[in-house]
């Protein structure tokens, strides 16, 4: 099956006042197993595949007519109630699928993620959920978060390494593997090498399925971002499915608002909405003592969010 990502048309204008008369000017994706088109407003330095949550109609009329110019199967009139229906990745994308309350039923879960925490701090109860069906779930970190202005210490690698571990059995992961690739860089890596990685961490682990975060990155990290494309284009070799965390849109704008941080969130509900327990990810986010400190957006996020979770697909 051909990835959902192989066309995106998208600017990160979550706010559209910075973005007066945006014009969209064309790059290529460095991914050359996708070969995806991305699209930039010029004169921004924004991720170029994060959708326009919140722009006004006339902008995203823009967006659509820019996305059929490269895609002739695709009016501008059906980009933009595409966009309507499903707002994260509409060209392309394998369609808006009836919104679930369940988890696919996959034997074994490979997780991708940039650093130590995000899988407690953002799949955490999520990954709890898997494990508790019965799922064997597989961590593959690709830093070691040593970059982190939080609990900074010369050995504050192998800290967060421990915490990792212990964060990860909390929530019923079968194993970690942390590698050492460096933090904040990930973005500049050579790809295919991230590729070759998680694909073989999948093919290790004999994986159903991979979960990541979306490919907004949840607040546009480039580790993130990265971390998810490569797991994308590992399940384009593999032939897998690729299930990501994202935020509804109205924890995402509340968040914004009030940090000022970039939150992507997803206008419509998203493909699965679950109903968690976050029992065993305040467990886990504890191990994560260096990171998880009082004042961090991340309590409020876990306030917003109460005991749902959405996610959508990358792949199926």
């Amino acid at each position: 099956m051909s990835s959902p990502l192989r066309h995106r048309a998208a600017t990160a204008c979550t706010a559209t006042s910075a973005f007066e008369s945006p014009a969209i000017a064309r790059s290529t994706s460095r991914s050359p197993a996708h070969q995806r088109s991305a699209y930039l407003i010029p004169g921004t330095d924004v991720p170029a595949f994060v959708i326009a949550q919140t722009a006004e109609p006339p902008l995203r009329r823009i967006i659509c007519s820019a996305a059929s110019a490269i895609m002739p199967t695709r009016s501008a009139d059906t980009a933009n109630s595409e966009f309507s229906a499903h707002s994260r990745y509409p060209w392309g994308y394998i369609g808006c699928m009836a919104t679930s309350p369940r988890l696919p039923d996959w034997k074994s879960v490979l997780v991708v993620v940039a650093h130590p925490d995000d899988e407690s701090f953002g799949l955490g109860a999520i990954i709890d959920a898997f494990a508790q069906n019965g799922a064997e779930v597989d961590v593959l970190c690709f830093t070691q978060g040593e970059a982190s202005t939080l609990g900074a210490a010369p050995n504050l690698a192998e800290i967060r390494a421990d915490e990792l571990h212990a964060a990860a059995q909390e929530i019923g992961a079968a194993s970690t593997r942390l590698l050492d690739l460096p933090d904040g860089g990930l973005g500049a890596w050579d790809f295919e090498d991230l590729r070759t990685r998680v694909e073989d961490a999948a093919r290790g682990t004999d994986a159903d399925g991979m979960l990541v975060f979306d490919l907004t990155g949840i607040t546009a990290h480039p580790d993130h971002i990265a971390a998810s494309e490569a797991a994308v284009a590992a399940a384009d070799e593999l032939d897998l499915p690729v299930l990501a965390w994202t935020l509804s849109n109205n924890v995402a704008q509340a968040l914004m608002e009030e940090t000022g941080a970039p939150f992507a969130g997803c206008e419509t509900v998203g493909d699965l909405v679950l109903t968690v327990d976050r029992s065993a990810q305040r467990r886990a986010i504890a191990h994560h003592a260096s990171q998880a400190v009082p004042g961090s957006v991340l309590w409020r996020r876990l306030e917003l969010q109460g005991d749902e979770e959405h996610l959508v697909w990358l792949r199926r």
